[in-house]
């Protein structure tokens, strides 16, 4: 009789394993897709994450005519993540990098006439002296993060009438055809402000 109710019970228990063995599997896979999705993104989003080699530097501080703010009107930082500016169609506002050869990492913050139209980047040191042991130097650099074309246009929108800001926004459009609007009507609301506040004096 025990016997009999055992024999009973089998059938059940394997269907139910038979039942959890198709689950898991299902989960799995749909756990599998789930995670292939954000790990595409995100590969797409770094695609220009790794090593640039002979990477031109100039080094600048806040003595110079910038004066002590960056570009978002924050200070200039010289600590842990340090400022750095460049011409942001070649390497966008929040582009986070660090020199293979002094450990040292920057976040691209602020721009300069200079540069624009170039591949340099200029580094800020907090001293003179800094600035000067310096120089101009040719280094291998590890790029961590990737900064926003979009956010660079956001902040050279408002900039437009500036020759500086204005050729990064058309290189910038050249690259990102999708945001030449958003920047052509903040362009057009500064030129409105400014000519209303002309008829006004």
């Amino acid at each position: 009789m025990l016997f009999e109710a055992a024999v009973l019970q089998m059938p059940k228990s394997l269907n139910l394993t038979i039942v959890l063995g198709v689950a898991c599997v299902l989960v799995g896979c749909a756990d599998q897709s789930v995670v292939r999705k954000p790990l595409a993104a995100v590969e797409a989003a770094n695609s220009h994450l790794g090593r640039m080699s002979n990477v031109r530097t100039t080094a600048y501080t806040r003595a110079e005519k910038g004066g002590r703010r960056n570009a978002l009107g924050t200070y200039l930082s010289g600590h842990h993540v340090m400022s750095a500016a460049s011409d942001w169609s070649r390497f966008p506002l929040g582009t986070r990098f660090r020199i293979v050869s002094t450990r040292e990492e920057f976040i691209i913050d602020d721009y300069g006439t200079a540069l624009v139209g170039t591949n340099t980047i200029d580094l800020y040191k907090p001293t003179k002296l800094e600035m000067k042991r310096w120089g101009a130097r040719n280094v291998d650099i590890d790029i961590l993060q990737w900064g926003s074309e979009e956010k660079s246009l956001q902040v050279l929108g408002p900039r437009a009438k500036h020759s500086t800001a204005q050729r990064m926004i058309t290189a910038l459009q050249k690259k990102t055809p999708s945001s030449n609007n958003g920047v052509a009507a903040s362009s057009r609301q500064v030129s409105a402000k400014a000519s209303s506040s002309r008829t006004l004096d």
